[in-house]
């Protein structure tokens, strides 16, 4: 399988599928743009550790968008440590009525996000060299987001104290793992203020067997 084929994109569309998710001819060639692309980057900078065409497909972009399930039409999104582009860019397709910003406080990272914006054409989404807490010290961004995305963070309650100040009250916060405990569940509950509720979804991806999850963290209110 070639990373862009046709096979490849098939992959993406067969596991969302699966979850209730249709993937278009155009939103598919997106994702094989978006892939190809951070394939070329990754040669030079190191942007990601998965190349393999089978895992770029099912946990780069069939993962990041199975939470555009819990999405409002027309959220405003920021994706913290957004890396590759994951996963808001692969939402942003899926969802074009996001309004989107991503941050990641790697420099080469951000100028990749801002490269492959324009490469894929997509608007009403910016991307910032920026770390979450200097985003929350910036008064046009404290509590603005309906909902705060994040990926492969260490611990929900680190991602927890990172996205409350930016988050409104109302809002939203969704980040995918992989190894979940009630541990580490618990502990983002703490980390919150009084009565934070928590969901999870755990899930497989097909073909790899790779267990996930999705937390879903809001006020009560």
């Amino acid at each position: 399988m070639k990373v862009g084929s046709e096979e490849w994109t098939e992959t993406i569309r067969s596991c969302a599928a699966t979850f209730g998710i249709a993937v278009d001819r155009e939103q598919g060639a997106l994702f094989a743009r978006h892939a190809r692309e951070l394939l070329n980057w990754n040669r030079k900078t190191n942007l990601t550790a998965i190349t393999d065409p089978a895992e770029m497909a099912l946990k780069h972009f069939a993962d990041s968008i199975i939470p555009v399930q819990w999405l409002p039409k027309g959220a405003r999104v920021l994706d913290i440590g957004a890396g590759g582009g994951f996963p808001g860019i692969p939402l942003k397709i899926m969802d074009p009525s996001l309004s989107l910003t991503l941050i990641d406080a790697v420099r080469k990272k951000a100028s990749f996000l801002k490269f492959v914006i324009r490469a894929l054409r997509l608007e009403g989404i910016e991307a910032h060299h920026m770390r979450a807490e200097e985003m929350a010290g910036r008064p046009e961004f404290e509590n603005g987001f309906d909902v705060v995305v994040c990926r492969a963070l260490s611990a929900l309650d680190d991602f927890a104290r990172l996205a409350l100040p930016l988050l409104r009250t109302d809002g939203l916060m969704i980040a995918l793992k992989g190894n979940i405990t009630d541990e580490e569940i618990e502990a983002a509950r703490r980390s919150g203020p009084e009565g934070l509720h928590v969901e999870v979804s755990r899930y497989v991806l097909p073909v790899l067997n790779a267990e996930r999850g999705i937390i879903i963290m809001r006020r009560n209110r």
